[in-house]
């Protein structure tokens, strides 16, 4: 079985190429903490597989609650507000590390980051 984790961020919103990659951070830290103990080691065994994938704030919500509804570790990052974006607005999330083919169904229509 194949483990991957994915971070979706809103590139709509105007952040810094170092501000999107602290927030990617925040939301792959804080996904893995939720994942239960066989995916964390599983997906570390094959390697952390992660992609980065674009989609616009008003998604990441139901990005977010679709991977809970279906039971797959997931967070949403909303930001502090101290540098680049507003207090509270909702930046990533993070889903996995889960198995490869739960992810892709709630991400798979999303572009990879270029």
């Amino acid at each position: 079985m194949k483990y991957k984790q994915a971070i979706v961020l809103d590139t709509d919103i105007n952040m810094s190429k170092g501000k999107m990659v602290a927030q990617a951070c925040h939301a792959s830290v804080n996904a893995y903490k939720k994942a239960d103990k066989e995916s964390r080691e599983n997906w570390e065994k094959e390697g952390q597989k992660k992609i980065a994938l674009s989609n616009s704030e008003e998604k990441l919500e139901d990005i977010f609650n679709r991977a809970k509804r279906n039971k797959i570790p997931a967070t949403l990052v909303k930001d502090a507000g101290h540098t680049e974006v507003k207090p509270g607005t909702k930046t990533a999330v993070g889903i996995g590390p889960a198995k490869e083919d739960e992810i892709d169904d709630i991400t798979g229509h999303l572009e990879l980051i270029k």
